[in-house]
């Protein structure tokens, strides 16, 4: 028996471009192919910091905490920086829209102009970040860590608003300096003060000297209580914590240690903004050499911009994956 077999004569056009499927172009595609494969990559970094903060979610730290600093500002201002560069990287990535359109109506001076302002948001918000982490590395009140790897941080009860809140203290501001032989850190290991003076590497004993004479001084230790806040000691348990579990004091936050809470947090930090990071830095640099080439008038030659709009595809997607990681890090 033979069977009949209909024809409608649109089989070739299901991908609706012939050679080239859904009318991209080669390097369209492949920059999409790229864009999904490196989003799996995001996924599986952000499911496993997830995951992470799930399994250690009783010493995690707080965000509004952690990052509160501002350039050429004094205070505690949560978030407010972190704002400031996400704002930054989203009208770059406006800007690179407006430049995608006006290549498509071959405008060679807009073209320049929009590009010029996405590289100078991406330069802003790679700047940022950097102060950003050398703020973090540095720290600025420092902490005990104890025998069992927790950590505890110093503090006092201060009354804004009606509202009574505990305030951090530094270490530096109520240790008392004991007289024995003390190491000094030089500025290759990394701990200073903003005005360049070395900050001097107290030792444990001279942290519970200082907790002695300043009554007022508490410690709070790293674990959350049912409210979502950090769990604070009475006076006698401060003590105690110091003189039986105190290990070494530390500063900032490193892939070993960290004063504001568990470790892992700092490690994640590290490697997933900083490989974000390196995804700006990269864009910057190709936007800097496609900007030269509309300059130059290569692409007018063309008499199409196609180039603009494949690392404008870049661009959107790392603007995309920072949203992500500014929700997982900072919001969440």
């Amino acid at each position: 028996m033979e069977t009949t077999v209909e024809t409608t004569g649109k089989e070739g056009k299901t991908w609706g471009g012939g050679s080239e499927p859904l009318r991209a172009s080669y390097g369209k595609m492949m920059m999409w192919f790229f864009i999904v494969s490196d989003a799996l990559t995001f996924t599986g970094f952000l499911a496993v910091y997830g995951f992470s903060r799930f399994k250690f979610i009783e010493s995690w730290p707080i965000a509004d905490e952690v990052f509160t600093h501002v350039p050429f500002f004094h205070g505690s201002y949560p978030m407010i920086y972190v704002a400031f560069m996400t704002f930054i990287l989203i009208m770059s990535s406006v800007t690179m829209v407006l430049a995608v359109d006006a290549g498509h109506h071959l405008n060679k001076t807009k073209v320049t102009w929009y590009m010029f302002f996405t590289i100078i948001g991406g330069i802003i918000f790679v700047g940022s970040q950097a102060w950003e982490w050398n703020t973090f590395i540095k720290g600025e009140y420092g902490a005990v860590q104890t025998k069992g790897g927790n950590i505890l941080q110093f503090g006092k009860y201060t009354t804004v608003d009606d509202k009574e809140t505990f305030q951090r203290v530094a270490v530096a501001d109520f240790a008392q300096v004991v007289k024995t032989e003390r190491v000094v850190h030089e500025r290759k290991n990394g701990l200073w003060y903003e005005t360049g003076a070395p900050m001097p590497k107290f030792t444990v004993n001279e942290v519970l000297e200082g907790l002695k004479a300043n009554p007022e001084v508490l410690v709070r230790t790293q674990m959350l209580t049912e409210e979502g806040h950090k769990t604070v000691l009475s006076r006698d348990e401060s003590i105690k914590q110091i003189t039986d579990n105190g290990k070494q004091v530390v500063h900032g936050a490193n892939l070993h240690v960290n004063e504001y809470g568990a470790p892992i947090f700092a490690d994640f930090f590290f490697f997933i903004t900083g490989f974000h990071g390196f995804h700006v830095f990269s864009g910057i640099v190709i936007n800097i050499i496609v900007f030269f080439n509309v300059i130059l008038g290569t692409y007018e030659k063309r008499r199409s911009y196609e180039m603009v709009e494949k690392v404008g595809l870049y661009w959107h997607f790392v603007d995309l994956v920072w949203v992500f990681v500014f929700t997982f890090f900072y919001l969440v």
